[in-house]
């Protein structure tokens, strides 16, 4: 299968990494906003083709699929355009910044048929694997997720510390990893959802600070905490509060509510949650079949957020 790549970024990265381990799967062209550090990239994954224009990869002969790692701004169009092309896409989460964009994506995937994967990894991580399979087995019942989302981001860079060309948004990205597995483990929809947004950063205009409350129609409730400011440890954490134990997770490892680390590591064929979302979507275009997190699947997690942006005027 050979594959196209756009976003030569810190995500992108993990992602050329990741589809390396793929079974007949070959990257044919990467495309980056900076052609110097794109053909730097190329190099150390020997792909021939490098370019910093999307439609010349979707023109290569045999490109049957096409990765997203672009900046959030971009991916409703390109996914849009890709499709338009004919070519399966995965786009990185956020799938959008807006309901309307998250919308015509969906319209575009019904309306051409072909694999459209929104990259929600959190749905991949055999950490939260764990907890899914154990729901569905009748194991568990989730009372309450308690997730801290934390970084120390005060100037535009990337998780490499590099500048960024664009700007990331709390609500946007970050929350949406949260809500869509929300909704992803307890098997409910949202019916109730508050936001809080702190002071808005006077050059990136963007809230650095950021409390959320979900809840599903049985009443399980989800506490989300957001920062930019947060000079500590790092990264996502998730607390499930169940009637059978408590879970706390952390990308991919997991640990008891007494931190007894639990063993995952034969929950999946890796330990990767990117490699295992990447496996998906390749597995999902050559078996003609709806992929984990497809487009249709993630989007009532983009009307939430919707919801919410609208609530904080």
């Amino acid at each position: 299968m050979k594959v196209a790549l756009a976003g030569a970024g810190a995500f992108g990265e993990k992602h050329l990494d990741a589809l390396k381990l793929i079974e007949d799967v070959e990257v044919v062209s990467l495309i980056g906003r900076s052609l110097e550090k794109t053909r730097a990239i190329a190099a150390k994954y020997e792909v021939a083709h490098v370019s910093d224009k999307l439609e010349d990869a979707l023109a290569l002969p045999g490109v049957e699929a096409v990765l997203l790692c672009t900046p959030t701004q971009m991916h409703a169009a390109q996914a849009i355009a890709c499709m338009d092309a004919g070519k399966h896409v995965m786009v990185e989460i956020p799938l959008a910044d807006s309901w309307a964009d998250a919308q015509a994506v969906a319209a575009k995937q019904k309306q051409t048929g072909l694999v459209c994967m929104v990259g929600h990894t959190r749905r991949f991580n055999p950490s939260h694997q764990w907890v899914h399979k154990r729901i569905a087995r009748g194991e568990l019942s989730i009372q309450q997720m308690d997730v801290q989302t934390y970084f120390f981001r005060r100037t535009n860079t990337n998780a490499r510390g590099e500048v960024r060309s664009w700007t990331d948004h709390l609500l946007w990205h970050h929350a949406a990893h949260t809500v869509d597995l929300f909704q992803y483990q307890t098997g409910e929809k949202i019916v109730k959802a508050n936001a809080l947004a702190g002071p808005l950063h006077p050059q990136l205009g963007i809230a650095m600070d950021m409390s959320i409350q979900l809840k599903t129609a049985s009443g399980t409730i989800c506490t989300l905490s957001l920062s930019f400011n947060n000079d500590g440890p790092l990264g996502t954490f998730f607390r499930y509060i169940c009637d059978n134990g408590t879970y706390i997770a952390r990308y991919d490892d997991l640990f008891t509510g007494k931190d007894e680390k639990i063993d995952v590591s034969n929950i999946d064929v890796s330990i990767n949650g990117i490699e295992l979302q990447d496996r998906e979507f390749v597995a999902a275009i050559r078996e003609g079949r709806e992929p984990n997190a497809s487009v249709t699947q993630v989007l009532p997690c983009y009307e939430v957020l919707h919801q919410l942006d609208a609530s904080m005027g």
